[in-house]
């Protein structure tokens, strides 16, 4: 059976109180989170927070479930109040099997099952149970150490896992933000910098007295937010970023792990639901009046269930991935990664991507609208942007994931797929001059294993713009590859992601950024950065996108260019140049969303103003330009024992030939 775990404390009021929804059978079926406090909202402000001792004043945590009671912990493991004192009475009390060790940790036989490394979809398994934790920067977090058991391997039902006190390594990675800010702070900040602060700061979204992330936009005169005035994962990215570079992570740890709790929610549909492992595209904190002129705070998420075109957040996950290990490369807090509710996190999002299905290619299959370019832009398929995503998030899973009997399966997929995934994208997706004049004499219709145009492509599919516009020394990487179907629109975040995790080889990096500066007035013009080139125009953008009033030509999606693409710009150099252009507008245009026209000159027509990630995008370029070796260790190197990995040379299906050779032979040493 499906079991809901509550770890708190009932010695503090008023009541706060933080419930899950997990998959489980009646009368469990549904279970929200919660903050309940008395009287109105100006409560918050009662809330005090101590980070030394990480205790919660006034406030006590619970857990209820609907159609029955789930008895509370009197002592124990309470990560918004007491810590570890009597965790071994504890146990006792509920018939699990412990004991202390050395540091204070406690190995808990049969209280949490590992998750199977299976990559197959997990919707209807009975026998999956797991731990939620609670608390964000004002816990003591469960540590995972071990997680002994993979159910596709042993058959024993027992597992067993450390439980770890980490506050040596909040402490830690508390002062190694503090150092990383000392070291910031030398440079005076500039007016528009010292704006940029203020505004983001406004924009911080609290829930239970504690900071969880920051509203999409926050601008007073808008009096139709829709759903900017909620916390995206995809927005948040920038804004972490720039507090954890400034030192201040607690927004960041308490943004992973609501966001975290948020994922084992049911998702329905139209009476259906997705697989498990989905992560919401965004939440909003609501206020719910309750009886005796009391509220409570409620984690409302969306998981495309109201999003405009009922877009699905697939690249909402792998953007969590990413900002975890990133969270971890800045703070030293790598305790946060090893807990046994975000390694389970971690698993499920990679067993969703890893699922098999029909598709032949090694690339994330995807509809139209599931990443940033979230409406009808034509780029359903195996869109360069989700394929860069997917693999940085690999390769940060591989990273961060325990490796034991429990995930050993799992880290062998992520592998396999990683290989697979950085040859077929370097070998098909690229195109310079040298690629476009072979596809320019391609031959269609062969039918063999050693084609040449194995995708089918027809020469007359090459864009007349693209022959006299490509520089000699530059190329990229195509927006999308399908059978006999190429998209030659540049995507700017898809490729400067590639360059982020090495997707692509070295060399072809260097001509991503080369025809970036060779095409700086197409690219950035009067504002940075062109979300994709060219435009869609006239019939195709009639047809493509089904007349979209908001993505018009050289606007929004389709060719608008986004100040937030900024501080994802490889080169220090061009970033510097960028920025400073970017800089002489940004705070006098009120910090829009993103620019129109063909050259970025004017505001966006229907662009919100005071655009979080136009704000955070700006700051967190200045901060990574001041420290290099902080941006360095957010980048991936080249791994070149992923060119080796072969699943060809395991198969037995008598395949005779393998081209992973030219992958190798693109390396730039």
């Amino acid at each position: 059976m499906n079991t809901v775990f509550h770890l708190g404390s009932s010695a503090m009021t008023p009541a706060c109180r933080i419930l899950f929804a997990a998959r489980c059978p009646a009368p469990f079926r549904f279970v929200s989170a919660e903050c309940r406090h008395a009287g109105s909202m100006g409560a918050l402000s009662s809330f005090r927070f101590d980070f030394g001792r990480r205790l919660l004043h006034a406030n006590r945590c619970r857990a209820v479930n609907v159609g029955r009671a789930v008895e509370e912990v009197r002592t124990g493991f309470c990560f918004a109040g007491s810590g570890f004192g009597r965790s071994g009475d504890l146990l006792k009390s509920h018939g699990l099997r412990g004991n202390v060790s050395h540091r204070g940790a406690v190995v808990v036989a049969n209280a949490v099952r590992s998750l199977s490394t299976s990559v197959e979809t997990r919707v209807n398994d009975n026998n999956f149970e797991r731990i939620y934790v609670q608390g964000g920067m004002n816990a003591k977090p469960l540590v995972v150490e071990r997680i002994d058991k993979d159910e596709n391997i042993v058959g024993g039902e027992d597992s067993s896992i450390e439980v770890v006190d980490d506050n040596i390594d909040l402490e830690k990675s508390q002062a190694s933000l503090n150092e990383f800010n000392d070291v910031g702070a030398k440079r005076e900040e500039s007016q528009v910098e010292k704006e940029a602060w203020r505004l983001l700061e406004e924009a911080i979204v609290m829930y239970c007295g504690s900071p969880v992330g920051t509203m999409a936009a926050n601008d007073p005169g808008d009096k139709q937010p829709l759903n900017y005035d909620q916390v995206f994962i995809r927005d948040f990215v920038p804004s972490a970023l720039a507090f954890l570079l400034k030192g201040e992570g607690e927004i960041v740890r308490n943004f992973l792990l609501h966001t975290l709790q948020l994922q084992s929610w049911e998702k329905t549909v139209d009476c259906y639901s997705p697989g498990q492992g989905l992560m919401p595209a965004s939440f909003k904190v609501r206020t719910v009046p309750l009886d005796e002129n009391k509220v409570e705070e409620v984690l409302d998420p969306d998981f495309g269930e109201s999003a405009i075109g009922r877009v699905a957040p697939v690249d909402s996950g792998l953007w969590w991935i990413i900002l975890l290990r990133a969270y971890g490369k800045i703070t030293g807090d790598y305790a946060l990664q090893e807990r046994v509710d975000v390694q389970t996190g971690i698993k499920l999002i990679m067993n969703l991507c890893l699922t098999d299905g029909f598709d032949m290619f090694p690339s994330l299959l995807v509809t139209d609208g599931s990443c940033m370019i979230d409406r009808r832009m034509g780029i359903h398929g195996h869109p360069l942007e989700i394929q860069a995503l997917f693999y940085n998030a690999l390769r940060c899973s591989r990273e961060m994931l325990s490796v034991n009997d429990g995930s050993k399966n799992l880290v062998r997929a992520i592998n396999n797929r990683l290989s697979a995934l950085s040859f077929h994208i370097r070998e098909y997706y690229w195109v310079d001059m040298r690629k476009i004049n072979e596809i320019y004499r391609y031959k269609t219709e062969e039918y063999s294993t050693d084609a040449t145009n194995k995708f089918n492509i027809y020469p007359d599919q090459i864009p007349l713009w693209l022959m006299d516009w490509i520089p000699e020394n530059g190329g990229y990487l195509i927006g999308n590859l399908q059978p006999a179907h190429m998209d030659f629109r540049l995507f700017t975040l898809g490729n400067l992601w590639s360059i982020v995790s090495s997707l692509g080889t070295p060399k072809q990096n260097e001509a991503i950024l080369n025809l970036i500066e060779a095409k700086w007035d197409d690219l950035i013009g009067h504002m940075p950065l062109k979300i994709c080139y060219p435009a869609l125009e006239n019939e195709d953008w009639r047809i493509i996108t089904g007349s979209d009033p908001k993505n018009t030509p050289w606007s929004y999606h389709n060719g608008g260019s986004w100040p937030t693409l900024l501080w994802q710009m490889g080169r220090p150099e061009l970033a510097e140049k960028a920025v400073a252009l970017a800089e002489k507008r940004l705070s006098e245009d009120r910090w829009p969303e993103y620019y129109d026209t063909r050259t970025g000159r004017f505001i966006g027509k229907q662009s919100r103003l005071f655009q979080t990630w136009t704000i955070a995008g700006f700051l967190t370029s200045k901060m990574l330009l001041e420290n290099p070796e902080t941006a360095s260790n957010l980048f991936w190197e080249e791994d070149y024992e992923l060119l080796e990995i072969c699943v060809c040379a395991l198969s037995k299906s008598g395949r005779r030939k393998c081209s992973r050779g030219a992958a190798r032979s693109q390396i730039l040493v």
